[in-house]
This record gives C-alpha cells, structure tokens and sequence, in this order.
C-alpha cells in the first residue's frame, strides 16, 4: 500500500514537472509548435488540473509560505537596523526598568479602543517583570482628534518626561473621545496648563516626533494599533499580557521572539 506521505510526494512532483512544462511551452517560440501541438499541450495541462486541483491549492500554499517567509526576513532586518530609533526616547520617559534586558516597544493611538484594553497588559508586564522596559511610539492613525491629543501628550512629554507614563495611562483611560481639549484636561491634573503646551503644539520637534514614529510604523508594516516590537518580531494586535510574557521570556532564553 503507497502511504498518503508518498502519494503527496509524488503528486507534487507531478505537479512540479507540469508547471515546468508549461513553462518551457511558454518560454518556446510560438512557430516551434504547429496548431494541434499547441492544442494538445493546452488539453494535457487543463486535464491535468482539473483531474489533481488540489496541486493549484499546494502551489498557492506554497507561494503564501513563501511570501510569509520573505516578509518575516524583511521585518526582522528592519527592526534590526532600525532598532536605536525603536528603543530611542527622552529621559526618563521610558517606562520599567532602568538598567533592564528587553526592551518592548509599543505603537499606540489614544482612541484606540483595543489600545485602551491593553493598557492592563502593560501594567501587569510592568508590575511583574522588574527587568523590563517599554518605550510608548505614539502614531495618531484614527484622525485628526488623535493627532491633536498626540501633539499635546509629547508637549506634555518635553515638559514633564517624569509624568508621561502617568499622563499616558490617565489619557488613555478616557472613555470619551480623546482631543486637544481632553488631552488638555488631563495635563492639567498633572500640573502643567494649557498656556505652557499651546505654545508647543505646532512645534518642529513635535512634528518630526510624529513623523518618525510613523515612518518607523510604515517601514515595519504596521497599519494597526496596538502592535509592539518584542525582540526581532512585529506583534500585532491586543494579544494579551500572557503572549507578550511569553515573547519576552524568549528573547532572555534564545535572543528572538519565538525560540
């Protein structure tokens, strides 16, 4: 009896051989075949296909496994060599530890609602890894109110780097939408008044702030918040303080996201 691995085997060399087939057919000059040659091809090809379709279906598969693996490549040698920039951030703005072993990068936008319920995530990772730490890259995807709120939690940053964490968590516990007028609230509760962000807002520094962290996003695909950099991985999504622990707890044993 032919095992199913064997059977698999030989139908994908099958397959193999009728592509490269088709290709040569392809890549010969048409006058090379007469008129019911090139019939003949064609209907050897089409019975083929639809005689085994499930070789279009590992062709594909195969052609997204490849692409999945390019683009892996792809991203780990951007966060690689874009790494300073990633884990880069005022002093004193950086959350957890100061003299810590993994850095955990987190791209946010204040009305993000999946952004709102990982915030626990970061709280519980803070509370128990004492060795971590997180760098916030704010990029305001939702909108102008985000972008408004962003301009004046960075004017806050430069002003009160000390209280950004705070501030950050505080704003991003919103339940309204965030704005300009939120954002200025929210400052104010931390002692810093809209007089002294106003100024700030339209700031060169604060656009190339801005700007940065959005090209950093776009460079390693990522269209969606939360997402966040764990080692040499883009991880997508609210996947819960578990996943991230998981990740980290790989980056200390074998140096990359997944071991």
């Amino acid at each position: 009896m032919t095992s199913p691995r064997r059977s698999s085997t030989r139908l994908r060399r099958a397959g193999s051989l009728l592509l490269a087939l088709t290709f040569v057919a392809s890549a010969v000059p048409a006058q090379a075949f007469d008129d019911a040659q090139t019939k003949d091809i064609e209907g050897i090809v089409r019975n083929y296909l639809l005689t085994h379709p499930e070789v279009l279906i590992e062709s594909m598969q195969a052609l997204e496994a490849k692409r999945t693996a390019e683009e892996t490549h792809s991203r780990r040698q951007t966060i690689e060599t874009s790494r300073a920039a990633l884990e880069s951030t005022p002093a004193g703005t950086a959350l957890g530890a100061k003299d810590s072993d993994v850095t955990l990068v987190e791209f946010f936008d204040y009305n993000c609602g999946y952004c709102k319920r990982a915030a626990s995530d970061m709280e519980v990772l803070l509370d128990s890894d004492k060795k971590l730490r997180v760098v916030l890259k704010e990029i305001p995807v939702l909108g102008p109110a985000s972008e408004a709120a962003s301009r004046v939690s960075l004017a806050f940053r430069s002003l009160k780097p000390e209280s950004y964490g705070a501030f950050q968590r505080q704003l991003l516990a919103s339940k309204a939408q965030v704005d300009e007028v939120r954002a200025l609230q929210v400052a104010k509760d931390f002692g810093v008044e809209a007089s002294a962000l106003k100024p700030l807002l339209q700031s060169s520094s604060i656009q190339t702030e801005l700007q940065q962290a959005g090209a950093l996003a776009m460079a390693l695909g990522i269209d969606g918040t939360p997402s966040y950099v764990v080692g040499d991985e883009v991880v997508a999504g609210a996947v819960g303080a578990d996943a991230l622990a998981q990740k980290i707890a790989n980056v200390r044993q074998c140096g990359k996201a997944s071991c």
